[in-house]
């Protein structure tokens, strides 16, 4: 996730507030009451997981809130594989000691725990009252991120739906975002089929079938022949 200023005009390095938050979670007054609190690790714990998403690439709440319900998978240290060397065969006398030896069953793996849903939330409340989370900006990161690489509008809107984003600030978003997506439309097509766009019907559909795959509206595909008509 790339840094973003505070209300306050200073940046924020994440991956800073991650080292910070890992080195700091056992003494947080925030989490970690005077006793030691078995829900305040969890919850700790929690809040370095939710540090290292978001150090990683921005999420918006519902995308963030998903990921911290699913419990991490407990770690299972693999059975030792016979060598190479123990499997050749042995002597004579030894030809049947195969038969006796007992193989051990594999260790179950255990349950993850589930996480309580205050837990996340306090989590999820302690990341907008620090300013880490915010849809709407969110929004506009993914916009720009995904027209750079060639998506239309109409595909973008659905992504962010599907990440749990709300409609209105989709909307919203879209209607305030730099991107002329006439014109991305118009790279698009003579990025993939040449200067010179086919005429041709038969041509013609494959322009229309590749940028309506891109996300693009049809008012869109139809202006790259129709505005930039030379």
């Amino acid at each position: 996730m790339s840094d973003e200023k505070s209300s306050n005009g200073n940046t924020i390095d994440l991956q800073k507030l991650l080292e910070q938050v890992e080195q700091e979670s056992a003494a947080s007054s925030l989490f970690a009451p005077q006793e030691k609190d078995a829900d305040a690790a969890k919850i700790n714990s929690l809040m370095n997981r939710a540090m290292r998403l978001l150090s990683q690439r921005d999420h918006g709440e519902m995308e963030l809130r998903k990921k911290l319900r699913t419990p991490p998978v407990p770690f299972v240290k693999p059975a030792n594989k016979k060598s190479s060397w123990s499997s050749r065969k042995r002597p004579a006398q030894n030809e049947f000691a195969e038969e006796n030896i007992v193989r051990a069953k594999p260790e179950p793996r255990p349950v993850p725990e589930e996480i309580p849903e205050e837990h996340v939330q306090a989590v999820i409340d302690y990341c907008y009252q620090h300013h880490w989370l915010d849809d709407a900006k969110f929004a506009d990161r993914y916009i720009s991120g995904r027209s750079n690489k060639g998506y239309g509008a109409q595909r973008i809107r659905s992504e962010l739906m599907q990440k749990g984003v709300d409609k209105e600030i989709i909307t919203t978003a879209l209607e305030n975002t730099e991107v002329d997506w006439c014109i991305l439309a118009r790279e698009l097509a003579v990025r993939k089929f040449g200067e010179d766009l086919p005429t041709d019907w038969k041509e013609k559909s494959k322009v229309l079938r590749y940028l309506l795959y891109r996300g693009f509206f049809q008012e869109e595909i139809q202006s790259i022949y129709r505005d930039f008509d030379d």
